[in-house]
């Protein structure tokens, strides 16, 4: 969770900032780019995030549920077993290991063969879209499309879809949430109980009955005699489903306000398809799904005079990172043709976004279709509401009318 600094102006975590935070990023970097607050140090420099994430003298393990009293931990089991064997929160080497077994299963052939019907979900669920009514992005294709498209990939039966999105979104809203909130803590452990108890069912089947799709590969995945084991492969499913949603949601939402308010850049790459990818990358990078992520520091680290010593946390600002002019040529610019562009907003280093590759074919998807559909897209609302949160960013909606 955030801790509070007593440097007044460089709160970028209020409601106010939350609408934009990069003059905030700009003030920290080019003010106090390595501060220090309580037991946290925040970097926002791209040289700095880049060389100290994949630094092994600092852990990913951060348990949300470490602070309860070992009576409260039975009552939320069904989270805590969700989460113990996440890669994102393990070091080496059970990371190195549990990392190369998932990584057979969620290959890029496998992420490939899914862009026709990635293709198909969105005509379906913009299928109902009226030239000249406002919808909403968020609610009609940003936030459902990313859960349908791995639901099918795991290969969760269309009849069992809608529980699947309920539970993920109940676990999701939770572990993306940076205030703590018991209402959506038991929410999620009821839903990851019920999802645990889905899951297990369906690895039960799939050993019984291989299939072609991912909780298949996951199962049959080995190297060098080591299989993923069933509390594994639960932790490796919880990790797909939240990884995979919000962050997706985001990039489509976040990427088409972007483009719906520089329209240059939006008709340039209407009239020009093939800069997909390089705009993905900008989209990306310029106000990118994830802002923030944080490592716990296991040995000294000295940064520029300063010691870190074992113990504290280091909070890395992605969002500040992307937009730093030491890295990115006009940073503040849209460039849908920008080369080189190394943006970190799928992470660095060993805990690199296994699942880049399928948020990638998204939103360049989504994106392209909604460009070719809808020529006269606008937005059809004065302001628009930002999450209230500083480490995931996203839209709570955005009306747009075609």
């Amino acid at each position: 969770m955030m801790s509070t600094t007593t440097a007044t102006g460089y709160e970028f975590w209020t409601p106010t900032a939350q609408q934009n935070p990069y003059p905030i990023y700009q003030k920290i970097r080019e003010d106090i780019p390595v501060i220090q607050r309580d037991h946290t140090w925040m970097l926002s420099r791209h040289r700095d995030v880049a060389a100290l994430l994949p630094d092994r003298r600092m852990s990913a393990i951060r348990g949300q549920l470490n602070y309860l009293e070992e009576g409260e931990r039975s009552e939320f089991q069904a989270l805590i077993d969700a989460n113990r064997y996440m890669i994102l929160f393990l070091d080496p080497p059970d990371h190195s290991r549990l990392r190369s077994l998932v990584a057979q299963a969620f290959s890029a052939r496998r992420i490939e063969g899914l862009r026709e019907r990635i293709g198909e979900l969105v005509d379906m669920l913009l299928a109902d879209v009226e030239p000249g009514q406002p919808w909403d992005l968020i609610d009609t294709l940003a936030n459902p499309l990313p859960g349908l498209v791995i639901a099918e990939l795991i290969g969760v039966p269309t009849t069992d879809q809608d529980d699947f999105t309920r539970w993920a979104n109940d676990y999701g809203a939770w572990l993306g949430a940076w205030r703590a909130d018991e209402e959506l803590r038991q929410r999620a452990n009821k839903s990851a109980g019920e999802l645990s108890d889905y899951i297990r069912a369906m690895i039960a089947e799939r050993r019984k009955s291989p299939s072609d799709d991912l909780l298949t590969g996951l199962v049959q995945a080995e190297e060098e005699g080591e299989k993923l084991t069933e509390p594994e492969l639960v932790s490796t499913i919880f990790l797909i489903l939240f990884a995979g949603n919000e962050t997706t949601t985001n990039l489509i939402g976040n990427g088409m306000l972007a483009l719906l308010r520089h329209r240059d850049a939006l008709e340039q790459l209407r009239a020009d398809p093939s800069l997909m990818r390089t705009a993905i990358e900008e989209l990306l990078r310029y106000d990118g799904p994830v802002q923030l992520t944080t490592r716990f520091v296991n040995e000294p680290i000295e940064l520029e005079g300063h010691l870190i010593e074992p113990g504290m946390q280091i909070e890395f600002l992605l969002g500040a990172a992307n937009r730093d002019p030491e890295q990115f040529d006009e940073p503040d610019q849209l460039n849908l043709a920008r080369r080189p562009n190394r943006h970190i907003g799928f992470g660095h280093g060993i805990h690199f976004c296994l699942g880049a590759p399928l948020a990638r074919a998204e939103g360049q998807i989504a994106i392209a279709e909604l460009l070719r559909r809808y020529p006269n897209l606008e937005v059809a609302q004065e302001n628009v509401v930002w999450r209230d949160n500083p480490i995931l960013r996203g839209l709570t909606g955005l009306r747009l009318v075609s």
